[in-house]
């Protein structure tokens, strides 16, 4: 793994990782926004994520090439960088964090002159990446960005698309860091404080009821990775 690259606006980042940011101040200025508030395994996993959409639209060859190429990469990038922004302070609203999330990229794009027609894509996309059935085929973007959310948590997506030596490649560079326990306790803290960030049949709402069951459970939360059930789980 190369030396660590930092400049006063860059996070502490392999250049194997550098070198894969959009070089554009609109990607720039995300990922500094989200080194600069996520808990760093959330941070890790959401650079994961984009490095794992960018592996799905290369294998499986289809119309979202697009995204591959600026400028629409830019809103790859920002959808996977921000999906799980509502997990930070800075976006900690009344919302459900996915929505948070899904606000806070809209506000980002919004400021750099993206249109709101391309911000609701990106909306989209981060407001849907827990609800299966939805995200898949509301939109390319929006299944791009959840299929590579599964395959960061070890779906078997990873073997359909033959990417289990790119996980391993990706995660020596950006360590998982027990991202599912960190995520998963920091969605319920939020749900505990206001509990309306957690409504009836979401995946936080999920979360929150198996940590009310077990409120000593000091693991990966029980319901992190749901049931094989519709509208259930990641």
């Amino acid at each position: 793994m190369e030396a660590s690259v930092s400049t006063a606006n860059t996070p502490s980042l392999p250049e194997s990782v550098l070198n894969h940011i959009p070089d554009t101040t609109i990607s720039k200025t995300a990922l500094s926004i989200a080194y600069t508030n996520l808990p760093l395994p959330i941070f890790h996993h959401s650079l994961r994520v984009f490095f794992l959409a960018k592996h799905l639209i290369t294998v499986e060859n289809t119309p979202t090439s697009h995204y591959l190429r600026h400028p629409d990469l830019d809103l790859l990038f920002i959808a996977c960088i921000f999906h799980d922004m509502g997990a930070c302070d800075l976006h900690n609203g009344p919302q459900r964090f996915e929505v948070e999330g899904a606000d806070a990229a809209s506000l980002h794009l919004h400021s750099h002159g993206i249109s709101s027609e391309t911000c609701h894509q990106v909306w989209t996309a981060i407001a849907l990446h827990t609800s299966p059935g939805i995200a898949e085929r509301i939109s390319l973007l929006a299944r791009i960005v959840r299929q590579a959310v599964l395959m960061d948590f070890g779906a078997p997506l990873r073997d359909v698309f033959g990417a289990d030596g790119y996980c391993a490649e990706i995660e020596v560079a950006l360590p998982r860091l027990d991202v599912e326990q960190c995520l998963g306790d920091v969605v319920v803290g939020q749900a505990v404080k206001v509990p309306g960030k957690a409504p009836a049949v979401s995946w936080p709402n999920a979360l929150l009821k198996a940590h009310l069951r077990d409120p000593q459970w000091e693991g990966v939360n029980p319901e992190f990775f749901g049931e094989e059930k519709p509208g259930r789980g990641l």
